[in-house]
């Protein structure tokens, strides 16, 4: 059975002693702070969540959609933390509800932090390219599961990776958040080794085996079978302020993109509710109408998804707990319908269509040329000799390349570079690569 005294750890990953929790600015707050002002999150205001960027300046993309995540995420920690506190109180050492609140806002405004340019389009597109395409060549010499980590490529351990490794000025030492925040945000623990082979989502990658291992013994996540772990039970927190942002919201932008009607939009908006508020009726103009609806539906799921986890709680601290918070709410049925007519309706377009293979053959360009320079670096042991393009492409890389990388790092150097670039970033530098620009 997991334990919140040490589910709730303030240890800095890579740190001795745990920083003190005080209520003017506590260490979970400043995990917030850390996240919000890295590079690798502003870097998400221009990378596709659903909807294509030219298409409008109103719908969310990953940045606005993290933000929105994280303000979900902190009043359902929050929730949660005022009915673990009033039972365990001294037990957690200073620990008020309001801190379990920081903790799942700032996990949630990392959750996306990995995900490659182009959205899921783009992750699956990395997948591939190792998995069936020209990057498969590149695998031999590699140890299964290093091999693993690039043929599943997760956006989720990139996450992990850009974390704990590559935000940071010294030592590749990520941002050090708390070992709270990190289990936290983390909604696979396990690595791609041990992933479920229909859905090949895990973690972290090899690379990062040692902190992922750090965290775990700290806060003292429930291993369940060898290498596989439970979840913090704070991370169901967080897929549920996932969940609860896109379904409500991707009914909104869809309408006011114009694909749905105001009444297909009202009616699903509707049905999340247990009561029609009385001031509904006052509201005249319809993307009012619309906005103030997605206010309280996220209102009435936070309560819903509350109350799941506190009627579950024994369960999820023992590791036993299946599917997500929201499948056990009277508003299951609806979400399920949500999402059928969200793909069939609003995502299913022409333009997303336009947009994937574009991002497809920019991501495949743009691996295979970087692959290709570190390649042949790797086989002419320097830069003697090298081809004038592959000299200027490994200049083109965040850090001076050495030809003694092993072959695992510098593919891992590779996808870091590309899958950290933003949509317009990624479509510059293919131009240039094809002497488009």
């Amino acid at each position: 059975m997991m334990q919140w005294r040490n589910l709730l750890s303030a240890q800095r990953l890579g740190h001795r002693g745990a920083e003190p929790v005080t209520p003017a600015r506590n260490p979970f707050q400043k995990d917030w702070d850390r996240v919000v002002f890295c590079s690798a999150f502003r870097r998400l205001q221009d990378k596709t969540q659903v909807h294509s960027l030219p298409e409008s300046d109103y719908v969310r993309n990953r940045l606005t959609h993290s933000l929105e995540v994280s303000s979900v995420g902190r009043s359902l920690g929050a929730q949660v933390g005022e009915v673990v506190v009033a039972r365990e109180g001294a037990e957690l050492n200073g620990i008020s509800a309001a801190e379990f609140g920081h903790i799942v806002a700032a996990a949630c405004l990392g959750h996306d932090i990995g995900n490659p340019p182009f959205g899921h389009f783009g992750e699956a597109t990395v997948q591939h390219w190792f998995r069936d395409g020209e990057g498969a060549r590149y695998l031999d010499g590699l140890a299964p599961a290093e091999a693993a980590d690039l043929c599943n490529f997760e956006g989720n351990a990139q996450g992990f990776r850009v974390l704990t490794r590559l935000q940071n000025w010294r030592d590749a030492g990520g941002l050090r958040l708390t070992c709270a925040t990190l289990a936290t945000f983390m909604k696979y623990p396990f690595g791609a080794s041990a992933a479920d082979p229909a859905r090949r989502k895990f973690g972290f990658f090899q690379a990062e085996a040692e902190p992922f291992r750090e965290i775990v013994g700290e806060v003292g996540l429930a291993e369940l079978r060898p290498g596989v772990y439970a979840r913090h039970p704070l991370t169901h927190l967080v897929e549920a302020a996932d969940d609860i942002c896109y379904s409500v919201v991707d009914i909104e932008d869809g309408y006011k993109l114009g694909r749905i009607t105001f009444e297909e939009a009202e009616s699903r908006l509707k049905a999340l509710l247990p009561t029609l508020p009385p001031r509904y009726s006052e509201i005249a103009d319809q993307p009012w109408r619309i906005a103030y609806l997605r206010a309280k539906a996220i209102g009435a799921l936070i309560d819903q998804a509350v109350a799941v986890f506190v009627e579950r709680e024994p369960d999820i601290l023992a590791g036993g707990f299946r599917g997500d918070l929201l499948q056990h709410t009277a508003a299951a049925p609806h979400l399920a319908e949500i999402a059928q007519f969200s793909r069939a309706r609003i995502f299913e377009t022409r333009e997303r269509f336009q947009t994937e293979v574009m991002g497809g053959e920019i991501l495949i360009t743009l691996l295979a040329a970087f692959s290709a320079a570190h390649f042949a670096l790797e086989q002419a042991g320097g830069e003697a000799g090298l081809a004038p393009r592959h000299r200027a492409l490994l200049r083109l890389m965040p850090q001076r390349p050495d030809a003694a990388t092993p072959r695992y790092h510098w593919l891992l150097s590779v996808t870091d570079f590309v899958s950290g670039m933003t949509d317009s970033y990624a479509l510059k530098q293919f131009q240039r690569l094809r002497g488009l620009q």
